[in-house]
């Protein structure tokens, strides 16, 4: 069995959450136009998902709550948007897309999942997929009290319609309203990601998964002006960094002064330095 047609499918970014674990970095930005590798991370997302065929307001979707009408405009054009007045959770993001899903089967990933090394664009929860069964990427984590099979989540699922059709717009998780069910009936698939999964969720993660970006070394966007040292860092567009930094991010337009040294940190601005 090959891979379903494109025309069968589409995708769906959910794009909605507070970012709470993320604070104070999420109280500026949603988190899912946080900077990973300079990049925000809903266009690392919706990058991914166009490389399968999903790239435009006819294939792919995006959720928008908090701080909304900074996601709503950065994905205008490319995405349909679908702004919601509360956060409605993963199942509720998608049961509100129910009408633009109209019978597909749907790619679903959190913008804030970060993915990288060998498989990383989903392309294995499509081949040979039945357009029956819920399909989930997933990490070996025999310890994780909810796993699936052994493995946790890893940022991207694959919904059947006939799931899709009866979830609601109301507050709710896609764990509980479908892929503890698809489990319960023998209909849910574990593929293993083999590659590298972070979540993003904590100010941690956030950093850890800049550096991974990074490749060890030293990302340094193009017009950034740096005269200090600097040592495993992300450097964003115009950011100014004068002191020295180690294992640290420095967001587009971050000063950093002459007499500082940043250490496993983030810096926002002149003034925000969250600490990993």
């Amino acid at each position: 069995m090959g891979r379903p047609a494109v025309s069968d499918l589409c995708a769906v970014i959910l794009a909605a959450g507070e970012g709470q674990r993320l604070r104070p970095l999420t109280a500026r930005v949603p988190k899912a136009l946080c900077p990973v590798g300079n990049v925000p991370l809903l266009d690392h997302a919706l990058a991914r998902v166009a490389r399968l065929g999903f790239a435009d307001p006819a294939t792919v979707a995006v959720n928008a709550s908090y701080l909304g009408d900074q996601v709503v405009a950065h994905a205008a054009g490319r995405a349909h948007v679908s702004p919601e007045d509360h956060p409605l959770g993963t199942s509720g993001g998608v049961g509100r897309l129910r009408t633009w899903i109209d019978g597909r089967g749907v790619l679903v990933g959190n913008a804030d999942a970060y993915l990288a090394g060998s498989g990383a664009d989903p392309v294995a929860l499509l081949d040979g997929w039945d357009g029956e069964t819920v399909r989930l990427f997933g990490q070996p984590a025999p310890a994780e009290p909810y796993a699936f099979a052994g493995h946790r989540f890893a940022g991207f699922s694959l919904l059947p319609w006939r799931y899709v059709r009866d979830l609601t717009p109301e507050p709710a998780e896609l764990v509980r309203t479908v892929w503890r069910p698809a489990e319960a009936e023998g209909a849910l698939e574990v593929v293993t990601f083999t590659g590298t999964y972070l979540d993003t969720g904590t100010p941690r993660d956030y950093l850890a998964a800049n550096l991974h970006a990074a490749g060890g070394g030293d990302l340094i966007a193009p017009d950034a002006v740096v005269t200090g040292r600097v040592d495993r860092a992300v450097v964003g567009a115009g950011a100014v960094v004068e002191g020295a930094l180690t294992g640290a991010v420095v967001w587009p337009g971050g000063r950093v002064g002459r007499d500082e040294h940043l250490v496993d940190a983030i810096r926002v601005g002149a003034d925000l330095t969250v600490s990993a």
